[in-house]
């Protein structure tokens, strides 16, 4: 299910043990040996929220693998205060907010800050957006990228597997993804329990629509226009690309393009999310020569030749919310 194969091989090919890995349930926070501006340094601390199969990192210090690469360390360096969290790799958008949700107040807590600015990529716009429908006055912004706002057309297509072979061969590779992650990270597998048919059902179509009607605030009323730019005191911002293959170097790439066989169904997508329903509140840009992996500055930073440099889109936005007073 989306890139969980490519992930349980990374996972073996690092070689990780839990001894190793960081046992923290808490949100870390990106440090700097060094800061050289303030160009990122806004008001509220910015707290990310990963997407399906997502975490803080896989292995040690030295060695492993981040989910947001480069990104929050750069940010550091350019005065931001940035969390990273992580919730269950596969489960419902409810779960994973109210996780998400508990790490917020930890930060809110850490750092005496009144507000966050909250960044979700994929389902982790799900995640951010729960939180932000439960606590808006405590939410000064919050951006989705490539979020699955009105479903991906790779979820439906899961589910109609439901109750086949397929599908248990699914929730087998699926279970065992999540549980590795999680292992990975040497967290309590109780904590951050899987659920990969609640996956599938949140990231559909109806599941879309059925979340939206309870958190609909930034949701374009058109089928692919923009949202209110600021609902309930939130700024809202999405970003995401379109482009599923941009390098022969990334094996990914590969995996993208077969996946946007089944997404280009609803026209330009990043191989997982159509551009459509990555929509939410003010469109920065819908055409970064991105696919779902790039978006996270994936699989360690190769990217197509051409394409924009995610770190430098994540720092510019943190600009533009500093510029904001956010």
């Amino acid at each position: 299910m989306k890139n969980g194969l490519l992930i349980a091989t990374l996972i073996s090919s690092i070689g990780i043990t839990s001894s190793y890995a960081n046992t923290s349930t808490q949100p870390q926070k990106a440090d700097a040996k060094f800061v050289t501006s303030n160009y990122a340094k806004t008001k509220y601390p910015i707290v990310f929220a990963h997407g399906l199969t997502g975490f803080i990192r896989l292995g040690t210090e030295s060695f492993g693998l981040d989910y947001w690469h480069q990104i929050l360390p750069d940010l550091a360096r350019n005065g931001a205060n940035a969390w990273a969290t992580r919730v269950s790799p596969f489960n419902s958008n409810d779960v994973r907010g109210e996780q998400l949700l508990q790490q917020v107040e930890d930060v809110l807590a850490i750092t005496g800050a009144e507000k966050v600015n909250l960044i979700g990529h994929s389902q982790g716009a799900h995640s951010i957006r729960y939180v932000g429908g439960t606590i808006p006055t405590q939410v000064a912004s919050m951006t989705t990228v490539a979020g699955v706002n009105k479903g991906s057309p790779m979820a439906d297509f899961i589910l109609k597997t439901e109750g086949t072979s397929v599908d248990l061969a699914l929730a087998s590779v699926v279970n065992f993804v999540s549980g590795a992650i999680v292992w990975a990270q040497g967290l309590n597998p109780d904590a951050f329990p899987h659920d990969s048919l609640a996956s599938a059902r949140s990231l559909s179509t109806s599941g879309a629509i059925a979340f939206n009607q309870r958190f609909p605030a930034g949701i374009p009323k058109t089928a692919c226009g923009e949202g209110a730019y600021n609902e309930n005191g939130m700024r809202l911002y999405s970003f995401t690309g379109n482009s599923p293959f941009n390098s022969t170097m990334d094996p990914s790439d590969y995996i993208m393009q077969i996946a946007s066989v089944i997404v280009g169904q609803e026209g330009a997508n990043d191989g997982l999310v159509p551009v459509c329903s990555a929509r939410f509140g003010q469109n920065i840009r819908d055409n970064y020569r991105w696919n779902h992996l790039d978006e996270v500055n994936q699989i360690l930073g190769v990217r197509g030749l051409f394409s924009q440099d995610p770190v430098q889109v994540y720092r510019e936005h943190a600009n533009r919310l500093k510029l904001q007073g956010l």
